[in-house]
């Protein structure tokens, strides 16, 4: 079993359309909290990304969050967490998040959030790190991109070992036991800033 002590959450900074996703954000936060797991996250106050920071502080939990300097004010910087670092870059950001953090749990977003759990996969397929990683699929919002994922995999873009490390389910409590439980391939190598 893994020892995951925090785990990255990947999300929007805005809400979505539909309350679910407001509800999911918060059960996540909440269940982190339960589980004495830290959050790392990508440092603001709006959207899902404030969502669940609050939950896991109103948990009684902790969170880090990273911000580059120019985000601070157009995300709202969360002043109200245990912990807030300003980064000079975006780049910056998503490797302080790597940095600090066991596992991802990606919940629904845009393009960042895309950008953010890409980069990580990518890494992994590289050898480059041996960190699970999760797609909550609430409200099927991942279904295309599951099925894209399937389709690399059949058009032969996609080895499946690497479409397996996508670990994925529509249950928050699934996923975490998931990522608990998950065997990631060892790697040859220390993933260092120089190679992201």
């Amino acid at each position: 079993m893994n020892n995951i002590k925090r785990v990255a959450v990947f999300c929007g900074a805005s809400s979505g359309n539909n309350p679910v996703y407001i509800e999911v954000a918060d059960y996540v936060g909440r269940l982190l909290a339960q589980q004495n797991i830290e959050l790392v996250y990508g440092g603001g106050n709006v959207g899902l990304m404030g969502v669940v920071a609050d939950a896991v502080m109103q948990s009684g939990g902790k969170v880090i969050g990273v911000i580059p300097d120019f985000l601070y004010d157009m995300e709202v910087g969360h002043d109200g967490i245990t912990e807030l670092i300003k980064v000079k870059s975006m780049h910056e950001r998503k490797w302080k998040m790597h940095e600090l953090s066991d596992a991802v749990i990606t919940l629904p977003g845009g393009f960042g959030t895309m950008e953010e759990i890409f980069e990580m996969l990518t890494w992994a397929q590289l050898n480059l790190h041996s960190k699970p990683i999760g797609i909550l699929n609430t409200n099927g919002f991942y279904d295309g991109l599951l099925q894209q994922a399937d389709h690399m995999m059949q058009e032969g873009f996609l080895k499946p070992a690497y479409r397996k490390m996508l670990i994925n389910s529509t249950s928050a409590d699934e996923l975490l036991k998931l990522l608990l439980e998950s065997r990631m391939p060892l790697v040859n190598s220390t993933l260092s800033e120089s190679q992201t």
